[in-house]
């Protein structure tokens, strides 16, 4: 697995025709060292994405000409992976599962803080850079990431969104150990360390959903670190 692309002086590929917008997108990410690229239309993001330049990209769902739905699909097909955050003023649940079935890796509603934007960007250039998989397993374990799937040898899992979330942040990381740093900030996009046991609550809650009577535990506890996802347990518990 390739290492994530390191944030200070990342290319971005912004594809907005909101030129207010875009103005105050690309003014804020200069600001903190990225390179932004700017184009209006849809036509013109796709010629620019086929170049393959691009550390991650910033597409407006709504554009002039070629859609930005559109555009993503047709540059996935072409096998540019560079990660993609899908602004759009369109906020229902099959909206948001349209821009992610299209090949966008994270999706952002107007209007929007531009902090949230910013951390979002650096959550993906964070990401190993398999993040183009769509089903991951980890031992008895399967992840659909289309169809929202979860199945434990054979046996459907139903997982709250925010659950989804967490076994893929662990799926995706098998046998490694995570802080509640890392998933409040990967998981939950914190860009701190809050007094708080969400963390725990949800680990709970997964626990309760992924083993069955008889299964064994793949989420343990290590004292004084984290969390891990494995066939075995690794150390005491917490």
């Amino acid at each position: 697995m390739s290492a994530s692309v390191p944030v200070n002086g990342a290319h971005v590929l912004l594809v907005e025709d909101d030129s207010g917008i875009a103005r105050e997108i690309a003014e804020e990410l200069e600001s903190r060292d990225f390179a932004v690229t700017a184009v209006e239309t849809g036509d013109g993001g796709l010629e620019q994405a086929l170049s393959g330049a691009y550390d991650v990209m910033v597409v407006d769902r709504m554009l002039p000409g070629l859609d930005g739905l559109t555009l993503i699909e047709t540059m996935r097909a072409r096998n540019i992976r560079a990660p993609v955050l899908v602004l759009s003023a369109l906020s229902a649940v099959d909206d948001r599962v349209s821009g992610l079935k299209a090949g966008g890796d994270d999706y952002l509603t107007k209007p929007f803080a531009m902090e949230e934007l910013v951390a979002r960007i650096e959550a993906l250039l964070r990401r190993p850079d398999d993040t183009r998989q769509t089903v991951l397993r980890a031992g008895p374990l399967t992840m659909d990431l289309i169809d929202r799937r979860v199945d434990r040898a054979g046996r459907e899992v139903d997982l709250l969104p925010r659950e989804f979330r967490l076994l893929e942040f662990l799926m995706r990381r098998p046998g490694q150990v995570l802080t509640r740093a890392m998933m409040l900030e990967e998981v939950w996009n914190y860009r701190f360390t809050p007094q708080t046991n969400l963390v725990d609550v949800h680990i709970g809650k997964l626990r309760r959903k992924i083993d069955g009577p008889g299964e064994a535990p793949l989420i343990h506890s290590i004292r004084g670190a984290g969390f891990t996802l494995g066939a075995s347990d690794p150390g005491a518990p917490d």
